[in-house]
């Protein structure tokens, strides 16, 4: 299975194999919401709860942005916690069309590992949702894997990119990239020369769209192998980034300050419009 495992599965695919997966809940808001609170009131049967800011991120800072990527150790840890080894299929949820779940199944892919985003979440669920803690598990000692260098890019190498001619995409709502709101970071605006594919472009209804649908949305952006992804802080673009390996573009490398990082920092010049 894990050698087949697409990016994205649907509810089907899940019923079909809930025997020889692990599912996770991935909820996390920006709006005061606690997203252990929601898994708590509802969740998918046997679902763990893996939470975004303390096995997902490190702590937030200048120029690394509001969820730099975790320390290779605690990735490993927070999910041996929760009893989900080295060859343990993941497929993560969350209720936002997979805004946020998709940072984890990217952080286990690029690593090697079996993971899947659920389209559609817990909406799309047929089954009575579970309430409640999760039941006990036994923790289990995971391989700790460095990130991989071809992954990721820092802002300097953002910035070769596209000097070099490469293409590095926004993928924050429209009104964010041209600057006309900024409702979380330091400054309001896009990395110069970024294009901007917000990645809510890719769901209608809470689901993705038709892989047809979604090739010519990709296309018609100009988006290749080469593209680099970035977001507010390293979250969302993961989003995008799975639906170009979904559409057979490679696995996009992502931008994890982002622009929450990007901002940050005095001396970076800011594009708007």
């Amino acid at each position: 299975m894990a050698a087949e495992l697409p990016p994205i599965v649907s509810t089907e695919w899940l019923l079909e194999h809930r025997d020889d997966v692990t599912v996770c809940d991935v909820r996390s808001y920006l709006d005061g919401r606690v997203g252990r609170d929601a898994y708590l009131d509802a969740h998918l049967p046997g679902a763990r709860f893996v939470d975004l800011a303390t096995v997902l991120a490190s702590p937030a800072g200048p120029g690394v942005g509001r969820h730099p990527m975790p320390t290779p150790e605690v990735f490993a840890a927070g999910l041996g916690a929760e009893g989900i080894g080295d060859d343990t299929v993941v497929i993560a949820y969350d209720d936002l069309g997979g805004m946020i779940a998709g940072r984890l199944v990217w952080m286990l892919r690029i690593i090697g590992r079996p993971a899947a985003l659920l389209d559609g979440g817990p909406a799309t669920w047929p089954e009575p949702l579970e309430s409640g803690p999760a039941l006990p598990v036994t923790p289990v000692e995971r391989t700790v894997v460095p990130w991989p260098s071809d992954a990721t890019l820092s802002a300097d190498e953002v910035v070769a990119h596209i000097e070099a001619g490469g293409t590095v995409v926004d993928s924050r709502a429209a009104d964010r990239y041209r600057g006309e709101i900024e409702p979380i970071d330091a400054k309001a605006g896009h990395v110069p020369g970024a294009i901007n594919l917000p990645f809510a472009g890719n769901l209608a209804d809470g689901r993705f769209r038709p892989v047809a649908e979604l090739r010519e949305r990709f296309a018609d952006a100009g988006i290749g192998e080469d593209a680099v992804f970035y977001c507010g802080s390293g979250v969302s673009a993961c989003h995008n980034v799975l639906t170009a390996e979904l559409l057979g573009l490679g696995r996009p490398r992502v931008y994890v300050g982002s622009w929450s990082g990007w901002s940050s920092e005095p001396d970076r010049p800011v594009a708007t419009g």
